[in-house]
């Protein structure tokens, strides 16, 4: 942005009188209005946060600080992002700036404003439809909705990123657009991101809004509401969208330090009073919505991240997300440790609207796999007798580790649900005997012969589901 055009247009400018980097406090600007941007004489570029009698508080979206007394003027614009087909396979920056070297960036000519209210009651519609993340566990146990705000919670390194990386893939397969905000993360994990995306071929499913631990506290601030704003453009569209934001922990301590150097007064953890708000608001905006044009609703999911500490699920911050989200996942450092991949406590664990959308067939297995494992959990105090424990308890406690390696899976493995059904439906009638091997072979199976696992789904309860499965699948 070029400052002297700007002054020409506007005709005003203000000083900067006092600098708390990244807020600097400044007079002049009669005219200016919150949420304004602002160009710096120096070429940096702000946004209005408050304005008062004498003074106005801007934030700045620069690394290093202005110094005290430089030019400001306004632009008489509100904070916009550029939105457009253009920034599918692309590393940008809260700002809309693309920061991948490996190929030149084409900007998009359109751009909306950052900073939208979600829509009401009347533009929303019935979560109906299944999000499928690929992950056996998640998708039968934990079963999720498109439009569906789930919180993933757990500790740092207990699997949560890889989780969202098999999503991402599974919905991209699915035809849904893909935005990952990565916010304050170290660098290497957002080349790794690129990485990722490349390597799975996602180019032109996905879109990186990213913002590094060394960046701005302002920067780092806006790259979810970044990342909702592209997801809106595409939502209007008529494309299904899944959000990720990674992670909201860190998008609320950059928050806090930006109120706390304006001044604003602290609540429980020093955090300000509209914490709530600043994260309620933008999780608001993702949804099953009705839009004109387009026979059925266009979904928003967001998958927004939360870390723990020592697996307290009793934070601040952790428990104002679960009481504005549809549900949690929650990764457990303790399952974690003894090598279960996903690491999800299940007891722990809570979807709202997802098992609406799923089949009855789905549903009765949901049903049968929950009181299982309960008992199962039940029958382990009574392993150690061996021996001498009755043909049906061995049975049953052989079941239940075999369901367990049904359920480990590597992050790179999305499992496509008919191979998940058929799979289950082979381990409930024990025909499978070694299921990493048997899930290899399904699969390789139905890549071949795709047409042949939906007949064998295509039912209406287990029993049928067993009967197919036993007359189609033999191991």
């Amino acid at each position: 942005m070029n400052y002297q055009d700007y002054l020409d247009k506007s005709g005003e400018f203000g000083i900067v009188k006092e600098v708390r980097h990244p807020i600097v406090v400044g007079s002049g600007l009669p005219h200016a209005r919150p949420q304004e941007t602002v160009v710096f004489e120096t070429g940096e570029t702000g946004e209005i946060l408050y304005i008062g009698r004498e003074n106005f508080e801007a934030l700045v979206f620069a690394g290093s600080p202005v110094k005290v007394g430089t030019q400001i003027t306004r632009t008489g614009e509100i904070l916009s992002v550029p939105v457009g087909e253009e920034l599918l396979g692309e590393v940008i920056n809260p700002l809309g700036r693309s920061v991948s070297l490996t190929k030149k960036a084409v900007y998009p000519k359109q751009s909306r404003e950052i900073d939208q209210t979600a829509g009401g009651i009347m533009t929303r519609a019935r979560i109906e439809k299944e999000l499928k993340t690929g992950v056996c566990l998640v998708d039968l146990l934990l079963p999720l909705g498109k439009g569906q705000r789930e919180l993933i919670i757990g500790d740092r390194k207990t699997g949560k990123t890889s989780f969202l990386l098999t999503a991402a893939k599974t919905q991209a397969k699915e035809g849904s657009l893909v935005i990952y905000a990565v916010i304050g993360k170290k660098k290497s994990d957002i080349k790794k991101l690129q990485e990722f995306m490349e390597k799975e071929k996602l180019t032109r499913k996905m879109t990186i809004v990213a913002s590094a631990a060394d960046d701005a506290p302002s920067l780092i601030y806006l790259t979810p509401y970044t990342a909702m704003t592209i997801a809106e453009f595409f939502r209007d569209q008529g494309q299904d969208c899944l959000v990720i934001l990674d992670d909201l922990s860190t998008h609320s301590r950059v928050y806090r330090e930006i109120a706390l150097l304006g001044h604003s007064f602290p609540g429980r953890d020093s955090y300000p009073g509209d914490i709530f708000y600043v994260h309620s608001k933008l999780l608001e905006r993702a949804g099953n919505f009705k839009i004109e044009g387009c026979r059925s609703p266009v979904a928003i999911s967001c998958l927004p991240v939360a870390e723990t500490v020592e697996g307290d699920l009793s934070g601040y911050i952790a428990t104002n997300l679960m009481g504005m989200t549809d549900g949690h996942i929650f990764f457990d450092s303790g399952i974690y440790a003894k090598g279960h991949r996903p690491a999800i406590n299940i007891a722990l664990s809570v979807t709202r609207v997802g098992r609406q959308t799923q089949s009855k067939l789905k549903r009765e297995i949901n049903q049968a796999l929950t009181a299982f494992l309960t008992e199962w959990e039940k029958l382990q105090d009574y392993s150690h007798f061996g021996a001498e424990l009755s043909p049906e308890v061995k049975s049953a406690i052989a079941r239940g580790e075999q369901i367990h390696s049904f359920f480990n899976q590597h992050y790179n493995f999305d499992f496509p649900t008919e191979v998940q059904l058929v799979l289950f439906a082979l381990i409930w009638s024990d025909q499978v005997k070694d299921v990493s091997l048997t899930r290899d072979e399904l699969i390789a199976e139905y890549q071949a012969k795709p047409e042949k696992f939906q007949k064998a789904t295509a039912v209406e309860s287990m029993a049928e589901l067993i009967k197919n499965v036993s007359a189609n699948f033999k191991f």
